[in-house]
């Protein structure tokens, strides 16, 4: 038999030598909130070292940070534990990670400390939201196709029976048949414009760079609130067969919506990168373009967030909620997707577009 002194002694052995080989992300903080421990996978996970992040207050210690302060006082309070399924950090650098977060109070030489436990979840949270919006978004597109089938026959009879009406009547009447005609017209255009683009893209090879700096000009001279514009290219991204013109219809909808929502202090970033190991629609992709369009706005409802990309859907009051849409559409044509993350201060809209396979992949 052990006695308690050789137990006590091998459980604190294995707990110290544990904690620093789990895979899970530990943290541990004091009683104001403050870091006073990361284990390695702590580190590697928010890509910053105990000795910098030491003494100080964890939400604090990013740029952004949706964990509740007050749900972890709490803690402290009342010793009640809690899980948050998804909190959102994100560094200087703008690398963003999505945490399962797990609080609970522990005691160590008699002192109160907060025990984060957190494991990432960014990939399955992507694919998963990737695969919902896919599902959602289609959905609505097969159910304003039927609705609008519904919709224009009816139309085309009414604007029908409205011109054969006008052909027998006063001039003073025939003022009532153009309003008829003219409203069946407006109805028709916009049941059109929910459909979105019913034409195939025209792809040819072209630099993305050539696109991207037509939109900039464009809105550079569009420009009354003086706006700023920071152009961050990635000079080595090849060729890649599109659609320029549906592909600059897409950037100039999201930068317009950007500058429509910015200040005299709004800053635009337009920005390309190579990336690696995307998931696209559920497919895996191993080299893609993305594209990035970022702004420092008020940023975008977190209620609308997952609907931004539905037909009729739109955050502000003269919106007509199609533009996002028609866009999406567009870069589903592309076999691309068409991503937003948001909160206030920082928004960004991402397309990834996939790189042609080499012929030894």
């Amino acid at each position: 038999m052990h006695s308690s002194a050789q137990l006590k002694e091998i459980r604190q052995y294995y707990q110290q030598q544990l904690v620093s080989q789990l895979g899970t992300a530990v943290v541990v903080l004091n009683n104001r909130l403050e870091i006073k421990y990361l284990n390695p996978s702590a580190e590697a996970t928010f890509n910053k070292s105990l000795n910098r992040l030491l003494d100080k207050p964890f939400v604090e210690s990013f740029v952004y940070c949706s964990l509740d302060v007050e749900r972890l006082a709490q803690v402290v309070r009342t010793g009640q534990d809690f899980t948050d399924s998804d909190v959102i950090l994100e560094s200087i650098d703008n690398s963003r990670i999505s945490l399962e977060v797990s609080a609970s109070v522990i005691l160590i030489e008699g002192k109160t400390r907060v025990l984060l436990e957190c494991k990432q979840i960014d990939k399955q949270k992507q694919i998963n939201t990737e695969m919902f919006q896919e599902q959602q978004w289609q959905a609505a597109r097969d159910l304003i196709r039927g609705l609008a089938h519904e919709i224009k026959n009816p139309l085309g009879g009414l604007r029908g029976a409205a011109q054969l009406l006008d052909r027998e009547l006063t001039t003073e009447q025939k003022e009532f048949t153009s309003l008829i005609i003219e409203q069946a017209d407006r109805l028709t255009n916009l049941v059109d414009r929910l459909l979105g683009p019913n034409q195939l893209p025209k792809l040819a090879p072209m630099n993305i760079h050539e696109v991207l700096e037509t939109v900039y000009q464009v809105k550079k001279f569009d420009n009354a609130k003086g706006i700023r514009f920071i152009r961050d290219y990635d000079p080595s991204i090849p060729e890649i067969d599109i659609d320029s013109e549906k592909l600059q219809q897409t950037l100039l909808n999201i930068v317009g919506n950007a500058i429509q929502v910015l200040d005299e202090n709004g800053q635009i970033v337009l920005k390309t990168r190579i990336a690696t190991n995307q998931t696209i629609n559920g497919e895996k992709v191993k080299l893609a373009i993305k594209i990035s369009i970022i702004d420092n706005g008020p940023g975008i409802p977190a209620s609308l967030q997952d609907k931004i990309f539905y037909p009729m859907v739109s955050g502000r009051a003269n919106g007509t909620g199609l533009g996002l849409s028609i866009a999406q559409t567009l870069v589903h044509q592309h076999h691309g997707k068409l991503a937003c993350h948001s909160y206030p201060g920082r928004t960004e809209f991402s397309i990834v577009l996939p790189l042609p396979k080499r012929p030894n992949q």
